[in-house]
């Protein structure tokens, strides 16, 4: 990708090219809106995994008798409703972003995540207004799930297509480093509002406080994203005449090889991470029986974990590729979850943030390369919407881990039985990669 040469505006007039300062200046300034952006919508989704045993109390106990098994998995039913409506998300946002620019689409997308996350604040409870209350919720996640279906792919091809060739895996790392900064301040704020107050006071209001925080930065968020610079491959496409009028379709049809390998290389993303960012909140207040401040304690410094590995990951993808890094990794992973999940069982403090810390870093080493390996794999004139489909499909699977997980609890009695949800996620991604040809010096076509 030869950054600098003459490109085209969105009106297809030519315009000046650009000196190398001013390059590396665009480059910094989309790396930047590209993750607080990012990070800013990643929060408000997160929020609602963060207090899912708050939910599961508020909306979907009916009746003093409830089970509260039956509640949290509800809960996590609804959870996943915000999955099932990201492909629609993807095909919405993929066609607008393909057609129209990166910028437009994200900046979009922002808005509809915001004010959905703060309509969450002001719901009224099952208590308040009976079974109204947890469809208005599962209708506020389909909008936040509609935004996220188009937010976090785009994001993904807005940052790279501006990489130096020769850095794309660590440019495009920064996506993966605005999610878990997004997750890790959602559960720091929720942390910290569980802890700043009595409990009946949490439960009854200040559960409510970090959604309205959310509507801040998602306005903020909105802002940087509408001051960036678009795409130079999207433009120098736009300006060739080359991009789909027919994106959707011709992913399809065209690129069903490239759409499966998208979802296959995602699944060891999306199925342990919504594990032990999302579920193991639950998990260890019901199973291993902490406290909710514990539980979001752990959750917290397991994402700083998961943090760590990201940049030094994108570093040896960038110089080794990125499929020895992806395949190293969920070997690492197959090797450490089981005791990891034995150690769990012991119910002491450092030995479950130990084991939730392990397994969140080596993931956080898988993370790293996915935006350039996604990027790679797709054309310009369909990769917007080709990444959208094929992660958020895969995406729905994630979803659904939290409520499987449970289920899978429940049904079989052993508390270990979730590893074997990531071990299965292990396998199936290993095998893609392993069948996969890696591109990564090559210039995005």
């Amino acid at each position: 990708m030869n950054v600098s040469a003459p490109t085209a505006n969105l009106a297809n007039e030519p315009t000046t090219p650009k000196t190398p300062q001013e390059i590396r200046h665009s480059r910094r300034k989309v790396v930047i809106s590209g993750m607080l952006g990012n990070g800013l919508e990643w929060y408000d989704y997160a929020l609602y995994g963060h207090m899912s045993v708050v939910f599961a109390t508020l909306f979907f106990t009916f009746g003093a008798d409830a089970d509260p098994t039956f509640a949290l998995i509800l809960t996590y039913l609804t959870f996943a409703a915000g999955f099932v409506s990201r492909p629609l998300g993807a095909v919405l946002f993929g066609r607008l972003g393909d057609k129209y620019g990166r910028k437009r689409a994200l900046t979009a997308s922002m808005i509809l995540m915001a004010i959905p996350t703060g309509c969450i604040g002001l719901l009224p409870t099952y208590e308040a207004i009976g079974y109204a209350a947890p469809i208005l919720l599962v209708i506020i996640r389909i909008l936040q799930g509609l935004s996220l279906g188009g937010a976090f792919s785009g994001s993904m091809s807005y940052v790279v297509e501006h990489a130096d060739p020769k850095a794309r895996a660590r440019t495009g790392s920064v996506t993966m480093l605005s999610l878990v900064i997004g997750f890790l301040v959602g559960s720091l704020v929720s942390t910290l509002a569980a802890s700043s107050m009595d409990h009946d006071s949490f439960m009854s209001w200040g559960w409510r406080l970090p959604f309205f925080v959310g509507v801040g930065i998602g306005f903020v968020g909105f802002w940087i994203r509408n001051h960036g610079d678009e795409s130079p491959v999207y433009t120098e496409a736009k300006a060739a005449g080359t991009l789909s009028q027919s994106p959707v379709k011709e992913a399809f049809t065209k690129e069903p090889r490239k759409m499966f390998q998208g979802f296959a290389f995602y699944m060891f993303v999306t199925i342990p991470f919504y594990i032990l960012a999302i579920y193991m909140i639950g998990y260890t207040q019901k199973h291993l029986g902490f406290s909710a401040d514990d539980a979001l304690q752990i959750n917290s410094l397991a994402m700083v974990a998961m943090f760590l590995p990201i940049w030094f990951s994108a570093q040896a993808a960038d110089k080794y590729g990125r499929r020895p890094v992806l395949m190293v990794t969920i070997v690492a992973m197959m090797l450490v979850t089981y005791p990891a999940f034995m150690m769990m069982q012991s119910g002491i403090y450092w030995q479950v943030l130990l084991a939730q810390a392990a397994m969140a870093f080596i993931l956080g080493s898988y993370l790293a390369p996915i935006p350039a390996l996604l990027v790679e794999l797709f054309p310009t004139r369909i990769r917007y919407t080709g990444m959208s489909l094929s992660y958020n499909f895969c995406a729905i699977v994630g979803g659904f881990t939290p409520t499987i997980a449970e289920l899978l609890i429940r049904e079989t009695g052993d508390k270990t039985s979730i590893m074997y949800l990531m071990l299965g996620a292990g396998v199936f991604s290993f095998v893609a990669l392993a069948m996969y040809k890696d591109n990564f010096r090559e210039k995005l076509a």
